[in-house]
This record gives structure tokens, sequence and C-alpha cells, in this order.
């Protein structure tokens, strides 16, 4: 006997080319059948027709560590409203609170926590509407031993290394924070995230750094270090970056995306290799929310349902290198997301404040984790 099944949904799962209405089977916290008709018995069967069944949604940059920095949100309350059973927090800890990270939010979490350890040793500590002060702009917090010291001890956690870098974040260190969490990511070979706002350093100095599969987020943003030019040319950099494969994450953020450069980057073929929302304590309310909200703005902007699925599941865990996640193969790990296609009139809002009016949004219907529906 089963313990769940899923019936009469349409199944996208890009990295199994599968896109049909099918049942899906779960038993033992994996997936156990996907067929066009499951006649197995199970404890649960849940009608989900008319909606979308995916591989468990992958947020691939959030930060969650709530209660521990002022930027994070409750990952429990933010999985309830998007679907995500997967959260990867952008690095919020630091080598210096990743231990209490692991132990009070991460190992009590209903939903999968991976995280990004920050090049700065305390984190993203000082982060708020009244206090502001990025983690890189003294370069006396990084140090790449301490990194590789709490890699080495949470290996089944950390997934990469992450380093701000720009006016913002790393006042005038320039390239220097990237430079050492570089360093960090080649001695535990793993992949660093990158995140860029405002010069200095360049667009150009960064990109030319990034190694393939290390990820460069914001990859969408305005004005400046903005991927694209005023004459609608994409810069060379940026294409070469893509070529060698770096991956190029949208990182939604409060200051992060906007349509103008979306709409440029898409008209050109530029479809962003990840899709991930940047959710934290002052944009939740808007005008990110949450993955789903961000997916339905991708959605009005033009980008297909299956590959739109792909840049949230598939994609994602390739980033992540966990061939465990963004799947549904039998056997695998038995995550799902439901959602549907609402139609309406519908407005959206990028970071610059500006309007999108939409006919569609995605409206999350349940989701399973572990091969059993969450009911929190």
């Amino acid at each position: 006997m089963l313990d769940l099944i899923l019936r009469g949904g349409r199944v996208i799962d890009p990295r199994n080319g599968i896109d049909g209405v099918m049942d899906v089977g779960f038993a033992d916290g994996k997936v156990a059948k996907v067929a066009a008709r499951i006649a197995d018995s199970a404890k649960q069967t849940r009608d989900v027709s008319g909606s979308i069944v995916a591989p468990g949604l992958i947020d691939l940059h959030t930060h969650v560590y709530w209660g521990g920095t002022s930027i994070s949100v409750d990952a429990t309350e933010l999985a309830r409203q998007s679907g995500t059973t997967t959260l990867v927090d952008a690095g919020s800890a630091g080598p210096a609170n990743f231990a209490g990270f692991r132990k009070h939010v991460i190992e009590p979490s209903p939903v999968r926590i991976l995280a990004y350890l920050n090049i700065s040793f305390p984190g993203i500590f000082a982060y708020s509407k009244t206090v502001m002060v990025g983690e890189c702009s003294d370069i006396r917090l990084l140090d790449p031993a301490e990194c590789v010291r709490v890699i080495d001890q949470n290996r089944d956690l950390i997934v990469g290394v992450k380093a701000r870098v720009g006016k913002i974040a790393g006042g005038a260190s320039g390239a220097m924070p990237l430079d050492l969490a570089l360093e960090a990511a080649a001695e535990t070979d793993l992949p660093v995230m990158a995140h860029l706002d405002n010069p200095p350093p360049s667009r150009r100095e960064v990109l030319s750094r990034l190694r393939p599969g290390d990820i460069l987020t914001h990859c969408f943003k305005p004005f400046p270090n903005a991927p694209i030019r005023a004459d609608g040319e994409i810069w060379d950099e940026v294409v070469a970056a893509r070529e060698r494969g770096v991956i190029f994450d949208i990182g939604h953020g409060m200051m992060s995306f906007g349509f103008k450069v979306a709409r440029g980057m898409l008209a050109k073929g530029f479809v962003p290799d990840v899709i991930s929302s940047d959710v934290h304590m002052f944009n939740i309310n808007g005008p990110v929310f949450n993955l789903l909200a961000t997916m339905s703005k991708f959605l009005c902007l033009g980008v297909d349902l299956p590959t739109l699925v792909h840049t949230v599941t598939a994609a994602p865990a390739a980033a992540l290198r966990r061939n465990d996640l963004g799947h549904l193969s039998v056997g695998g790990i038995g995550d799902a997301t439901v959602f549907a296609v609402e139609d309406g009139d519908f407005e959206y809002r990028d970071c610059l404040d500006e309007p999108l009016r939409g006919r569609h949004r995605l409206a999350l219907r349940g989701m399973v984790t572990g091969g059993h529906w969450w009911t929190d």
C-alpha cells in the first residue's frame, strides 16, 4: 500500500522529460510510482486535477536564520506560503555563528534548509532600515581558513561560499572578499555565490573571476552593474561568463531585479538559469513575497511553464550538486509542490516599484515532504 497518491495533476518534471496528466505515488518517504493511472490503494489520495505537480521547489537564495540575523525570516512560514521544500540560505551565517544556525533553525525545521557560508566571520550581522553595515566592508572579518574549518565540520549542509561585494556590502574592499571566497571554495571544492550591488567592483571584475559552476546572483539587476547595455545589447563579459559555465541566478531581493532589464534579457534569449527570491525581512511583504510570486512575474513576462519549473527544480539542484533533489524519479526523495495557474488581472512590482500588469499568477495548492502531504 502506498502512503499517498496525487491523482490527475499535470506533472512537470523537466529532468525526466515528463509533462502530462499523471498520478504520482509515494511510499516510505520516496517517489514510488509515476504513471497515467496508479491502481494501487493508498492511505491517502488527493485529487489534484487542474493543478501542476512539480518536484519540490528549491529556492536557491533566501535568508532564513530567523532570530540569529536581523535580515532573516521564518523558514516554516515561508515554506507554507511558497511551497518550497528546499530553502537555501545565502550567507546569513558566517563561520562564527553557523553552529547556532544549524542547531536552532536547520535541524528543527520541517523543510530542508541548506546554506552558503558567508566569507565574513559574523555573516550578515547588521541589516536593518536604520543600521546597515556591510559584512565585507572590514577585511579583518574575512578569513578563508575559518570558512574552510566550518565547511569541513558541516559538509552535509554547506553547499558553497557566499561573498557580497559592491559599495553597499563591501564598502571600499572592492573584489577582495570575492577573491578570498574563491580561495576558500577552491580548498573545499565548492562553488561560490557572488552578490554584486553597486560599483566598485564592476560587473566585469566580478564575472572575470567566476569559474564554471560558480553563481552570479542578482543577475537581472538594474543599472548600475546591469547585465545589458542602454542600447539593448548584452555586455560581452556576461555572454562570455555564461559560455564558460557561470550560473545566472535571479535573486530578486529588495534592490536587485528590474522588469526593464528582464524584458531586454529575455528578448535576447537570455533566460536565467535559476529563479530565486532572495526573500528576507524587508521584502517578504513586497515586492518579493516568495518564490511563487517571483515565478509569477516571469510567467507574465513570457517564460513558459516547463522552463519556469526547470529553473526552480532541476537547475538549482544541479547548481547545488544535489542529484537527489529536483526530480520525481522513482526511488527519489518524496518531495513535490502542487500549484495552480490562476487567470485574472494582477499587478506586480519590481525593485524600482515599476508595475507589471499580468493575466496569470501561481497559487499554492499544497506540498509533499518526505512522501507525506504537509498539513501544517
